[in-house]
């Protein structure tokens, strides 16, 4: 992945302004597209801040810090900030914010696309985030070699509760399985839209993210691949998710990659059958023996999927 470009922004202004001391329509018109939406409210910002927990000691990462209300909260919490902003303008606006106060020499900020960005070292993750790109920034944190010891995120509501759903919950989908498969989430608080400016079409929430540690020893891939053919249609039973002709021919190809590194008796055995139909055959046997085969990827938890991936194992079925 490329390096993000770090860049100091000098003020060829009078002097050091802070964005929040006027009209920010008198800055520059935002970019909703790029999820640019202020918060105002300063008691929702400082309880964000406050649900970080903070040490002084730490270096927090900040996503789409806009013009800084957020962030000048944690530079007064951690011993440093870094700052990734897509936007050139509203970097410069976070520049001016904190020119010529203590808080200048403790904020790095990174211009750049942060999903496309090789990230430096950082304990905790704060972020107002853009709601398109909601899921690929979660995965990254939880992917990070060293992940972050908590993350306190702000998302559009309904993605929010998905990461917190149950099973047998109406928005328990494939991303809640995955997320709480890695991390334990917890909901923190709900936000109306009127606390940011402009105001969103949607409603808010901020969650809190702790990834586990340590953490479960799964192939991520093979996790995944499992759990995309059984939340193809949640409410559907598990074996009809395991006919589609296309989800034969993957898990046939990988089940040949699984016999080429077994000895060659084993190999020949198989190879004389129709693979597609010695892979059907074991798919219905799994689904059968663990009880699976009529229920629903909507009532599953974490074990059901678990014993399921497993069973797959014993009988040479990979998912990636």
């Amino acid at each position: 992945m490329g390096k993000v470009e770090k860049k100091r922004f000098s003020n060829s202004g009078s002097g050091p302004v802070d964005a929040s001391s006027r009209p920010l329509n008198s800055v520059f018109k935002f970019n909703t597209n790029l999820g640019q939406h202020i918060l105002k409210n300063p008691l929702v910002a400082q309880g964000i801040v406050d649900k970080a927990d903070l040490k002084p000691s730490d270096t927090v990462l900040e996503v789409g810090p806009g013009t800084g209300n957020l962030t000048m909260r944690i530079l007064e919490k951690a011993r440093k900030v870094i700052a990734v902003e897509m936007d050139p303008r509203m970097a410069a606006e976070l520049t001016k914010r904190v020119q010529g106060k203590p808080e200048q020499k403790k904020l790095e900020i990174m211009l750049g696309d942060f999903i496309k960005t090789d990230l430096p070292y950082f304990d905790v993750c704060i972020s107002n985030t853009p709601y398109q790109i909601s899921s690929p920034l979660v995965f990254k944190l939880l992917n990070q070699p060293r992940p972050p010891r908590v993350s306190v995120l702000m998302f559009q509501r309904e993605f929010a509760l998905r990461l917190v759903a149950r099973p047998g919950d109406a928005l328990y989908c494939r991303l809640t399985v995955n997320v709480q498969m890695w991390a334990n989430v917890t909901h923190i608080m709900k936000v109306g839209k009127n606390n940011f400016r402009p105001p969103p079409k949607v409603e808010s929430s901020v969650v809190r993210i702790e990834v586990k540690n340590p953490r479960p020893n799964i192939d991520f891939n093979e996790w995944d691949g499992l759990l995309r053919i059984c939340f193809v249609r949640k409410n559907r039973t598990i074996s009809a998710g395991f006919k589609s002709n296309s989800i034969i021919d993957i898990l046939e190809k990988n089940y040949k990659t699984y016999l080429s590194t077994l000895d060659t008796n084993s190999m020949d055995l198989d190879s004389r059958a129709n693979m597609a139909d010695v892979v059907k055959s074991k798919i219905e046997s799994v689904l059968s023996e663990t009880g699976y085969a009529d229920k629903r990827a909507g009532k599953l938890d974490q074990t059901d999927f678990l014993k399921l991936l497993y069973a797959f194992h014993q009988v040479g079925i990979h998912f990636a």
